[in-house]
């Protein structure tokens, strides 16, 4: 067995030993008094990065950090936002951090480098994405850990929390994310029995199109909804493409703004480790 692979069966073996497993999106949606009144004190609940967004104070239960990595290696190390981040999770019931990468130009840290006494693994899901997720975006780390467990851990009940996947006043989606490709994975999940949401699912409209009128096969009701879809996005690119027209100025001077911009540290050692 590969190091990858024997890492994964660890992985595997921890997450089912728990018969609930909430994953936490660091959403405004997310209400953790209410999460752990709903589940149980045996329930784990997995937290991701910065852990502030969701934890306004320390978080006793039994939880896991989840921590991913780019380019220069896991964000919070880089960033030295592990000691801050930790700090909310820190209690007898803390787990420690699991280090994944869910792309291949992503880099893990060693485990010394979080500088924590708290154990410290690495999970591999690239392997698993790989061929299956869109090329031209990387998967967020909730929904490569939730594809993992559907298979890893069968037995247990995954919850997806905060998994909204829009944007807030407060936090923004990140473009390098396929969005709408993820949704439609974790909703048929969901509709399939394998994943829970604590958020409303939306109703399956075409499928109650079909009842309605059963001379149309789902199928024919699915092609003519992506035809009116088309329709409206050709809609909305044309007025994209007019706002551009518009903002084109500023976006120059942005961008030359960004030019004389010295680079970030993050971008420095990720040159360093890919010359090494």
């Amino acid at each position: 067995m590969s190091d990858e692979a024997d890492g994964a069966a660890r992985w595997a073996a921890f997450f089912q030993g728990f018969g609930t497993i909430v994953l936490v999106a660091n959403s405004d949606a997310v209400r953790i008094d209410a999460l752990r009144s709903r589940y149980g004190e045996d329930t784990l609940f997995v937290f991701f990065n910065k852990v502030y967004k969701v934890l306004d104070r320390p978080f006793d239960g039994p939880s896991l950090l989840v921590a991913r990595s780019g380019p220069a290696g896991a964000n919070i190390v880089y960033r030295r936002e592990v000691g801050d981040v930790v700090a909310l999770l820190r209690s007898p019931r803390f787990h420690g951090i699991c280090n994944i990468r869910a792309g291949e130009s992503e880099r893990f840290s060693a485990p010394a480098e979080f500088a924590i006494p708290e154990p410290v693994g690495q999970l591999d899901l690239a392997p698993g994405l790989k061929g299956f997720y869109p090329s031209t975006h990387l998967a967020t780390s909730g929904f490569a850990l939730a594809l993992f467990l559907v298979e890893a851990a069968p037995a247990a009940r995954v919850v997806l929390a905060g998994f909204t996947a829009r944007r807030s006043q407060k936090w923004k989606l990140f473009a390098d994310h396929d969005w709408t490709f993820e949704q439609i994975v974790l909703r048929l999940l969901i509709r399939a029995g394998r994943l829970e949401s604590t958020g409303a699912v939306a109703d399956d409209v075409f499928g109650a199109i079909a009842r309605r009128f059963p001379q149309f096969t789902p199928g024919e009701v699915s092609t003519v909804a992506g035809e009116v879809l088309a329709e409206r996005l050709e809609g909305a690119n044309l007025a994209i493409d007019d706002l551009l027209k518009l903002t084109r100025p500023q976006r120059r001077f942005d961008a030359l703004l960004r030019r004389l911009k010295p680079k970030t540290r993050k971008a420095r050692l990720a040159e360093t480790k890919a010359s090494q």
